[in-house]
C-alpha cells in the first residue's frame, strides 16, 4: 500500500490534539507493574508499542512473549522479567532479532540476572529465568541506548543492594534519563547523579498520598517534531497542538530552540503550544543530536527541502533503531537530490540541491519516523509518495487522520 500525501493550499491552520509520550507512557507501565499501590494511567499512548507493553504486562505468567518490532519494550521487559519469578522466553520481529541487546544483558548479569541467548549471541531471542537480583555496582560506556540504562534504572528499587552505575565515557541521551530519574521520584524512589555514576538505593515505588491520585502522560514532543516540519515547509501558518508542557520530562522539547532556525516560532498557551510560521535563517546549520535523536530524521528533511547544508552530530543511536536510519536517509535523501556523506558513525554532511528534486516514493524501511519526516515534503511539492504508511502506529496511529484534518489530501494505492 502507498498513500500520496498533498496539501492544496500550502497553509496551515488549526488545532491538533497530538498523541501521548510513547516514552513516558512505558515507563509508567513498568513503574505501575512494580509498584504495590494501584494507580491509574491517564492519557496512556495509543502507540503499537505501548499497546504491546500493556497487553504481556497483563498477563505476566505466559511463557512465551512476542514484542514484534518494539524495542523499548523488548528491553524494558528484558530488565523487568530478570527480577521476576519464572522463566520466559521474549522474542520479537526479525528486525528485532537484529538489534543488539548484549550491553544490557552484561548488565544484568553482573547485577546476578540468569539470562540465555536462544539463537545469535549478543541478540534476541532471550531465555530469562528471573529471580530476586542482588544488584550493586556496574560499570558501563556512556554512549549506549538510554533505553538499556532506563531498563536498570526501572528495575533498581527491586535489587537488594541497589543500583549504581559508573560511566566510562560521557553520558549521551541524558533527557531520557532524567525524564526515568524524574519519574522515579514522582514514586518516591530517588536517584542521584555523582558526576559520572547514577546511584539508585534499594527503595519501594510508593504512589502519591492523594485519594484519586493518578498519573498523567503528556503529549509526546517527538511527535511534534512532524508538524514544526510542516510549518516550516508552509507558506503560512497558525497551528496550536494541545497537551505539550513547559517545562516539559521529553529531551524532544528542544524542538521549539531548534526549529526557530528554521522560521517557526512558537508559544506556549494554556494546554498546548501555538506554533506560527516566520523568517527562516539560511546560512548552514550544525546540530548535535545525541540528546534528541528521535527528531533527526524530520531535521534531515527539513534541511534538504530548504537547501540548507547541515552537519549532524550525535547520531551514532540511529543506526541501531528501527532500521539503520543513517543510511536510510542517505538513500531516500537522494532522490530529493540531497547528498549525505557519512563522515564516522557519529556524524553526517546533508549537502541539498539547490533545485529540489520530486522522488517517484519514499520507501520507510518499516520504520514509522521514516514515514512521518517525510510526509511533511506535502508543503513543498505537489505531492509526496509513502510507501507502507502503516508504520506509523508504532508511535502515533492517528497522523493520517490528523493530516486530513488540516486538510491534506491522501489518496491510496
Amino acid at each position: 500500500m502507498k498513500y500520496t500525501i498533498s496539501h492544496p493550499t500550502k497553509k496551515l491552520a488549526g488545532t491538533i490534539e497530538l498523541t501521548a509520550s510513547k516514552s513516558e507512557s512505558n515507563r509508567a507501565l513498568i513503574i505501575q507493574a512494580l509498584c504495590s499501590e494501584k494507580f491509574e494511567i491517564k492519557n496512556l499512548a495509543s502507540a503499537q508499542d505501548t499497546e504491546t507493553l500493556a497487553k504481556i504486562l497483563s498477563s505476566p505468567d505466559s511463557e512465551l512473549i512476542d514484542v514484534g518490532p518494539a524495542g523499548t519494550t523488548m528491553r524494558f521487559l528484558t530488565a523487568y522479567f530478570a527480577t521476576k519469578i519464572g522463566t520466559r522466553t521474549l522474542t520479537g520481529s526479525d528486525r528485532m532479532k537484529k538489534r543488539p541487546i548484549g550491553i544490557l544483558v552484561n548488565a544484568l548479569r553482573d547485577l546476578g540476572a540468569h539470562i540465555q541467548y536462544l539463537d545469535k549471541e549478543g541478540f534476541p531471542p532471550l531465555k530469562i529465568t528471573g529471580k530476586a537480583l542482588k544488584g550493586g555496582e556496574i560499570e558501563m560506556d556512556g554512549n549506549v541506548s538510554s533505553q538499556f540504562i532506563s531498563a536498570l534504572l526501572l528495575i533498581s528499587p527491586e535489587l537488594q543492594n541497589g543500583l549504581v552505575i559508573n560511566f566510562k565515557s560521557k553520558v549521551t541521551s541524558r533527557p531520557y534519563i532524567d525524564m526515568t530519574l524524574n519519574m522515579l521520584e514522582e514514586f518516591r524512589v530517588y536517584g542521584q547523579w555523582h558526576e559520572n555514576s547514577i546511584s539508585v538505593s534499594k527503595q519501594n515505588y510508593h504512589k502519591k498520598s492523594e485519594e484519586d491520585y493518578a498519573y498523567e502522560v503528556e503529549a509526546d514532543w517527538s511527535a511534534a517534531s512532524y508538524w514544526y516540519a510542516m510549518v516550516a515547509l508552509s507558506e503560512e501558518a497558525d497551528l496550536t497542538i494541545k497537551g505539550l508542557k513547559n517545562p516539559s520530562l521529553q529531551g524532544d522539547s528542544i524542538l521549539s530552540d531548534v526549529f526557530t532556525f528554521f522560521g517557526v516560532k512558537t508559544e506556549f498557551v494554556p494546554g498546548g503550544i501555538k506554533i506560527t510560521k516566520n523568517r527562516i535563517k539560511d546560512e548552514h546549520f550544525g546540530f548535535d543530536f545525541a540528546d534528541c535523536p528521535d527528531i533527526a530524521q524530520t531535521v534531515a528533511v527539513v534541511v534538504s527541502a530548504l537547501n540548507i547544508p547541515a552537519l549532524f552530530n550525535g547520531v551514532h543511536t540511529l543506526r541501531i533503531k528501527e532500521t539503520d536510519r543513517v543510511e536510510a536517509l542517505k538513500i531516500e535523501l537522494k532522490k530529493l537530490g540531497t547528498e549525505v556523506e557519512i563522515l564516522n558513525d557519529n556524524s553526517v554532511k546533508i549537502n541539498p540541491s539547490s533545485d529540489i528534486k520530486h522522488p517517484a516514493s519514499v520507501d520507510t524501511y518499516e520504520d514509522h519516523r521514516m514515514a512521518m519526516a517525510f510526509s511533511a515534503l506535502a508543503m513543498k511539492l505537489e505531492n509526496i509518495t509513502i510507501e507502507n504508511p502503516e508504520v506509523v502506529k508504532k508511535s502515533y496511529p492517528n497522523f493520517w487522520n490528523d493530516l486530513k484534518s488540516l486538510g491534506f489530501e491522501i489518496k491510496e494505492s
